[in-house]
């Protein structure tokens, strides 16, 4: 974990619900088989310091299915295709602002322009969804999020379903933008993810605030 999300979210690692969690995780990993691999649990805050956060996408937890997740929400590493949801957020990408940077699933550039990939939970048992939502990862994560919103000032958050749109109670609406739309699963895509136009809008934002627009 980079130096300034350790320093920032000291407070929280050093609580015995941290603790507990670390405990559970390092279980998990080592009876039965846990995605993402464990040396890319940290991977959106490695990739995405806090001090550069610039975007926050927030998605629910890591691919079920082995070779997929690799700890940044909605990514996956070549060879691997991009899954339904990814599909549907490069073509509103297309629509929106013309064509997107990413050529597969891979979404690490986005992470070093300071897109934070985040999942409210950080690991999950293979071909098993939602397997770890009550290990305590909610606690870390939304420690996060109420970290950005804290320390940063204009930043975009991409709340995406139902769940991501429970968080926008813990980020400060005067200080940041908060768009929220269907999530981009085809089970609900065509009921307002399409067409949502976030990407654009996240980068008149972040331009009419002094802060480079990404490259999607």
């Amino acid at each position: 974990m980079k130096t300034d999300w350790r320093e920032a979210l000291r407070p929280f690692l050093q609580t015995p619900a941290f603790q507990t969690l670390r405990k559970a995780v390092a279980e998990r990993y080592a009876r039965e088989e846990t995605l993402p691999p464990e040396p890319c649990l940290y991977a959106a805050l490695q990739l995405c310091p806090l001090a550069d956060t610039r975007v926050v996408i927030l998605g629910q937890d890591p691919y079920p299915t082995p070779g997929q997740a690799h700890g940044l929400a909605f990514s996956v590493l070549p060879p691997q295709p991009p899954p339904p949801s990814l599909r549907n957020m490069l073509t509103e990408i297309a629509q929106d602002v013309g064509s997107s940077q990413i050529r597969g699933g891979d979404l690490t550039p986005w992470a070093k322009q300071g897109v934070l990939l985040l999942n409210a939970i950080l690991t999950v048992r293979a071909h098993a969804p939602l397997a770890h939502a009550n290990l305590g990862w909610e606690a870390f994560t939304d420690t996060v999020i109420q970290t950005v919103s804290a320390r940063r000032e204009h930043v975009v958050f991409l709340l995406w379903g139902a769940k991501a749109k429970a968080k926008r109670a813990l980020i400060d609406e005067t200080r940041h933008l908060i768009l929220t739309a269907a999530h981009p699963s085809p089970l609900s895509a065509y009921h307002g993810f399409f067409g949502c136009r976030h990407f654009s809008q996240a980068n008149a934002y972040l331009a009419a605030h002094g802060e480079r627009p990404i490259v999607w």
